[in-house]
């Protein structure tokens, strides 16, 4: 293996999503190396017993580790500012992770009601079947986390924005409301990215990604991540992964590295687009609010400025008029099937335009009442913003929006 030279410390973000992660082969690759392989040949016994008791020491297994897996992991951690990062096959994975390794019986969770549907589903349902009680609340009600606390409380979660509706929570504050309380605070960073924002910055003991959306950014792959102290990432979750196996497809995390590194790139031009959407969209008649913390009139607008590297992110919703769940229903189904630009789908973070009705798709296995407590109405229609020309994007969307004045 040829020797790489140690990383200067202090280097921007955009300079750490194209260098990070392990020295290349003897071979001398410049682009990362794809390992596809599931075992790994030992030298001899002693080695292997050696590998086995000490997975950080060497490869054995692909259940266990990948030297592909480990450069996303390594890179991944460098650019998000923790100590590690472990990867897993999907971001709901790697929610289950974190559940599985910091929860049991009679523990307490205290959740943003406004996250991703399926996270919803998970701490209520799946992790409830185990003894795990979770109580969700509002996001950006800080007395609500605070009243929430109980003894047995263990874990805050939150992601910020949400989606759909671009909420954004006051990291440092609900890290505060965490470690008063004994319990860590866990922040899905989907939507931001670690272009944008560095949860733990702000004092979030674990961040949590979807390496689907952003990370990868062009819809190719699945993935997952945990990032936070070592300790936690291979003393807890590691041996979760090496037993359960919810581990990161090599190929994939292959993809997802070679998407980090136009990350910072891609971010800044779709916050720039969805900018101009979001501002488009608050002047059209057919739209009766615009969800959107790059606008002046976000409720969050000031916190997100500062959490985020003063930019709003590339997701948006809006609202379209109507009287009725029906008409508003029927007048955002107009709105999304009018599209011949924008892809119809429920993925975010591709450079490829997206819209869909949260209320049938993410939000879809939710009840009513988890909808209206989450804000997802039947008018609401989220557009994940890609890299498309800017006035094509308007021109797909007034096909739809102009049937509705």
């Amino acid at each position: 293996m040829i020797e790489k030279k140690s990383l200067p410390p202090g280097l921007h973000r955009d300079t750490l999503a194209v260098r990070a992660g392990l020295p290349p082969s003897q071979w001398g690759e410049n682009s990362e190396a794809l390992y596809l392989t599931s075992g790994f040949v030992q030298p001899d016994a002693q080695t292997s017993a050696e590998r086995f008791a000490s997975p950080q020491e060497g490869y054995t297994y692909g259940r266990t580790s990948n030297p592909t897996v480990t450069t996303f992991e390594q890179r991944l951690a460098a650019m998000e500012g923790t100590e590690a990062a472990i990867g897993t096959s999907t971001g709901m994975a790697a929610i289950l992770l974190l559940g599985m390794g910091l929860l049991k019986a009679g523990d307490h969770v205290v959740c943003s009601r406004s996250v991703f549907g399926s996270t919803l589903n998970l701490f209520a349902k799946e992790f409830g079947k185990f003894g795990v009680e979770s109580t969700f609340v509002s996001q950006t009600d800080l007395g609500e986390w605070k009243k929430a606390i109980r003894p047995n409380t263990r874990l805050l979660f939150a992601e910020t924005p949400t989606n759909p509706l671009t909420e954004v929570c006051d990291i440092k504050a609900l890290a505060d409301v965490a470690h008063e309380a004994g319990a860590l605070l866990t922040v899905d960073n989907c939507f931001c990215s670690p272009a944008l924002q560095r949860p733990t910055e702000l004092g979030a003991d674990l961040v949590m990604h979807s390496g689907t959306k952003y990370l990868d950014g062009q819809g190719r792959v699945m993935a997952g991540a945990l990032c936070g102290p070592a300790k936690l990432i291979h003393d807890v979750f590691a041996p979760i992964v090496r037993t359960a196996g919810m581990t990161l497809a090599p190929f994939n995390a292959w993809v997802v590295l070679k998407g980090l590194e136009t990350l910072g790139i891609r971010m800044r031009a779709q916050c720039a687009n969805a900018l101009d959407v979001a501002r488009f969209l608050e002047a059209h008649p057919g739209v009766t609010r615009v969800y959107y913390p790059g606008l002046a009139s976000h409720q969050q607008h000031e916190l997100a400025m500062r959490q985020q590297s003063g930019l709003g992110g590339a997701v948006l919703s809006f609202d379209v008029k109507g009287t009725d769940p029906e008409s508003l229903r029927a007048n955002a189904f107009r709105v999304i099937d009018s599209a011949q630009v924008m892809s119809i789908a429920t993925n975010l973070g591709d450079t490829k335009t997206i819209i869909s009705h949260s209320a049938t798709t993410s939000h879809g296995r939710l009840t009513e009442q988890q909808r209206q407590a989450a804000g997802i109405g039947q008018g609401l229609v989220r557009l994940a913003v890609g890299l498309e020309h800017i006035d094509d994007l308007k021109a797909d969307l007034l096909r739809g929006l102009d049937q509705l004045t």
